[in-house]
């Protein structure tokens, strides 16, 4: 009778295995899948615009797929890896807008607040009516670039006490550096540490992020790509007023993959960051189709390449803003993606948290945003249909 019943365990446990592998391969992908996908996707848009060097990740359910194509600096032909620093662009505002989101987790700060209330030289400005959020969410009204004249946080101070919004807070999106870079200031002196040490030294760790930074150490100098311009010109990023915000990380495939990936919850972390990640995920503003987050944009899953192109194409834009009321809380069929440019780099990130699917591009060359959105969108477009 013994031997019987461990032989009907023995049976029941191996036609489970069976069907737990037939299920997971029908759901899944295999490797040469992703490998083909990508491929066809990289290697064309890397001839069409003479892209030195290209780094691609891709997330499956946890599972990390990195493609390398290219050299990191055409003088010193070194190839490209996963471990390869680019210089990432505004992909940089999603560090600070989770930062922001856990300083507001732990009582720091709050999104509701005016901006003047944390910056007390702008008290009696339009900061008294413009929030936190609104400087989040780019619907403060402040225009995309800070003026070249600044060079410090006194002259900053000073443009913006003396700066008028052309439209009521909250009603237009208009995209801008200045908005979420003095955020990022604020969250940092809310927390009384720099900014640059809270994104370096508690953020990054968390995420084991091991191979980011804003200031890259001397050691990690021969990792550090060229970055070329359109015209190939060789140029890398300058320091400048609220670049750390910004505009200012330096990271690779390796990391901004598991940087995805906690963003779609697969990345234990402790609760007060896990939901700060959530956080940045609310949808707070329709902007012309495109659902505004902290910083990240979103689109209602399944959507169409029609569709990214044209909430991408906003950038520069000064576009209604309808408030969702109250906001849309974080959804998992959703697109949601960002992109990134400094002079001579180009990235763009996007994931969808029901698929369990995401992408990083990262490229040392300027090229065109709607090329990257359509490569990103290829890429995770083959891989959901090649899971069905």
């Amino acid at each position: 009778m013994l031997e019987s019943t461990q032989f009907v365990i023995k049976m029941w446990l191996a036609l489970s295995c069976c069907i737990a592998s037939v299920a997971h391969a029908a759901r899944g992908v295999e490797p040469a899948d992703v490998e083909r996908i990508v491929d066809a996707v990289a290697r064309p848009l890397q001839d069409k615009y003479g892209i030195p060097g290209l780094a691609i990740a891709v997330t499956v359910d946890g599972r990390h797929y990195f493609y390398n194509y290219g050299v990191a600096s055409k003088a010193t032909r070194q190839p490209v890896t996963d471990r390869t620093l680019f210089e990432i662009g505004s992909l940089s505002k999603t560090f600070t807008a989770t930062l922001a989101a856990y300083a507001q987790q732990g009582g720091e700060l709050s999104f509701a607040d005016s901006v003047s209330r944390y910056l007390p030289a702008l008290q009696g400005s339009s900061f008294d009516r413009i929030s936190l959020l609104n400087m989040g969410t780019q619907t403060s009204g402040l225009p995309l670039f800070v003026p070249d004249r600044i060079t410090n946080t006194a002259e900053l101070l000073d443009y913006l006490k003396n700066w008028r919004p052309a439209h009521t807070p909250g009603t237009h999106r208009v995209y801008s550096n200045l908005g979420i870079g003095t955020l990022g200031v604020i969250a940092a002196a809310s927390m009384n540490e720099r900014f640059e040490t809270l994104i370096e030294k508690n953020l990054f760790p968390e995420l084991r992020m091991t191979h980011s930074y804003i200031d890259v150490p001397a050691e990690q100098s021969g990792n550090y790509a060229q970055g070329y311009t359109k015209q190939d010109a060789p140029i890398r990023l300058k320091a400048g007023m609220l670049a750390s915000e910004a505009y200012g990380v330096r990271s690779c495939t390796s990391d901004l993959i598991k940087f995805i990936d906690a963003n779609m919850g697969l990345v234990p972390l402790s609760d007060k960051w896990a939901r700060a990640l959530d956080a940045t995920h609310v949808g707070y503003y329709d902007a012309g189709g495109m659902i505004q987050s902290l910083i990240w944009e979103q689109y209602p899953y399944p959507v169409s390449l029609g569709e990214l192109l044209a909430g991408n194409d906003l950038i520069g834009k000064d576009v209604v803003a309808k408030p969702f009321n109250p906001p849309l809380p974080p959804k998992q069929d959703a697109w949601i993606n960002k992109t990134g440019s400094t002079n001579g780099f180009s990235t763009y990130a996007a994931f969808v948290p029901s698929r369990k699917v995401g992408v990083v591009i990262l490229a040392n060359k300027s090229y065109p945003l709607s090329e990257r959105v359509t490569a990103g969108y290829k890429i995770v477009d083959s891989i959901v249909r090649a899971e069905r």
